[in-house]
Parts: C-alpha cells; structure tokens; sequence
C-alpha cells in the first residue's frame, strides 16, 4: 500500500463542501491506502486563532473525522503539534526553499491581499510546513483539491533541492490525488461564492455539526430564482444559486446532475427544496449525532489523539533524525 498523508485544519467548524471535497474522500482511500490523517494546528496559528477555542476545535474536529467513518485504529489521526518532527524538518525546508519560489505562491497572495506586510511570516513560509508534514513520513500520495496543488509542487521542488544539494536519494515524489469529480459546494447565500467556514454568516453553510432542524431552516433560507429547474444541465450555468442546489443534491445522493433534473425538472425551488433537505439530513445529520456524542467523552478524544501521535511519531522520528543526520546535526 502506498502511504497518503492529508491535513485538516481545526479552525472553524467544517462545512458541507469540506466534507464532499476532503473528509468523504478520505474515507474512501482508506480500504486501499496507509493513510496518516493530521489536525494542522501548527499551521492554523499562521492567523490568530483564540487558545481555547482553537483546542475545542481540535477536538470537534477529531470527533467529525471519527464520525464521518475514519478509522483510527487501522490508520493514524493526531494533531500536528503533537509530534515535534514536523517543526524540525520544517526548518531544514526553509533553509532549502528559495524566497523566489515562496513569492510566487498564490494562495499567500490571495489570504494576505494588498496588507501583506503585516501577515506572520508563517503564513508566508506555510508550504515549506506543508512539505515538511508529507515528507516526515515519506508519504507518496497527497489528496488536495485545486488550491492547494501549487503547493505540492512545491513540496516536490524542495525535495529534489534537499536530494541535489546532500548527494542522496532520501525524499521520495510525491503524487497529487485530486478527485476528479469533486463537488465544488457555493454559499448558500451567495451562488458565486465559494462555501466556507470562515464567512461570518453561519446561514451561508451547512455545518457538519448542524443538526436535521437547523439544515432544514438553512436550505429553507437558501438563496434561489424565481424559475422552475430545466431538463437541460446547460440551463443552469447562468444560474448559480440554482447550479449550487443541484450540484449538492446530485453529489449527496452519488447521481449526476442530469439525473437530478430528470427527476425534478418543472419543479419550483419550494418542492425542490424539501427534497434537498431530506438528502442532506439523511447524510449530515447521523454525523451529527455520532459528533455530539463523541464530544460528551473528551478523554476519549484525547487518547485517540495520543494514541495517534505516538504511532505517528514511531514513523516519522527514523526519517527526520536521519535527514538530520544527512545534514550534519550532531545528535
């Protein structure tokens, strides 16, 4: 079995499009994979995040994982800064990576604007962490989604640097798994928008959290037109708010958006709409519940989470200490 590492952060709680563009994967690719599943909180601090909230979200965050269908017994789940290789390794990367190739990364580009000089330079050196989480474990397989595959490139770049530069062969290539149907989940309030869990209305998103009373009021509210739903998928590209309601029926229910309209066409968004919210109680809401009561035991979260990094940490320690080596650290 290839080896896949993936991270989450736990800064907020996820949302419906988290779950469909990473969490349900995830899940998936653990019948054929090794897979070491990761809380990033070292990379959540890169903003300003409250000390207690952030470790409550830590723990909701393990709790949504093990309720989605993540096993933590056959794999591994633990937080980030639990297993003090990935600083270590962090900092041999940034003294490999160039500032030429950071200034081209987009995405700090995009999260710092035109304010950047006042944004931690761990938001800027964030892909060099990044690289460091997946090579500590030699991991040959990352799932991202769009956003993030700038930085695997990355990654790989930094690797063949570290392997140029000390003559060895030590860090592997790694692969993107980029699902190649990934649903791309809209605010619910704004169809040209991306869902998220950092948008100060909470009416935006479905929450993984969300109880089937308070999906059901969310899709009620859910921005729409005044027109029936067409045969025709072309139909909706001018449509945003109406695309976005199909696309998350058709992704919840494993049928394409065709099939969806086959069935609904002529519908005005009143019917539509008690339909959606059944297909996305009967997915969201029994991970809900299994969260909720997850949360009521929180030694036991800390002892999944403890379990996880000791076994992370037995895999990762041999190849750090050993790139340590290859640098020439005394140990």
């Amino acid at each position: 079995m290839q080896r896949i590492f993936s991270g989450i952060q736990p800064s907020g709680i996820p949302q419906l499009g988290n779950y469909l563009g990473a969490i349900r994967n995830w899940v998936n690719l653990q019948a054929d994979h090794e897979c070491v599943f990761c809380l990033v909180d070292m990379h959540a601090i890169t903003v300003w995040q409250e000390p207690e909230k952030l470790r409550h979200q830590t723990l909701t965050q393990a709790a949504i994982l093990l309720a989605s269908g993540i096993d933590a017994e056959k794999h591994v789940l633990f937080n980030q800064s639990a297993v003090s290789a990935h600083a270590r390794l962090a900092w041999i990367f940034n003294c490999v990576t160039r500032l030429g190739w950071l200034n081209r990364m987009t995405q700090f580009k995009d999260k710092a604007g035109k304010d950047r000089e006042n944004h931690s330079a761990g938001l800027y050196v964030y892909p060099s962490l990044m690289a460091a989480d997946i090579l500590a474990y030699k991991a040959t397989r990352v799932p991202v989604g769009e956003d993030q595959k700038q930085h695997l490139e990355l990654t790989n770049d930094i690797a063949q640097k570290f392997n140029h530069d000390y003559g060895v062969s030590f860090f592997p290539e790694v692969e993107a798994l980029i699902p190649p149907a990934a649903a791309r989940v809209m605010s619910l309030r704004d169809g040209t928008k991306k869902m998220s869990k950092s948008d100060p209305s909470a009416q935006s998103r479905i929450e993984m959290t969300d109880d089937a009373d308070t999906i059901a009021l969310k899709i009620r509210r859910a921005k729409t037109d005044a027109d029936v739903l067409p045969e025709d998928p072309a139909q909706l590209e001018n449509r945003p708010e109406a695309k976005n309601l199909v696309t998350i029926y058709a992704a919840l229910s494993d049928i394409s958006i065709t099939d969806v309209l086959a069935k609904h066409a002529g519908e005005g968004f009143g019917p539509f709409k008690q339909a959606l919210t059944e297909v996305v109680v009967n997915a969201i809401a029994p991970i809900a519940q299994e969260t909720t009561r997850l949360m009521q035991n929180e030694d036991h979260l800390l002892a999944v989470l403890r379990s996880g990094a000791t076994r992370a940490q037995a895999i990762a320690e041999p190849i750090v200490a050993e790139a340590e080596k290859i640098v020439g650290f005394v140990k």
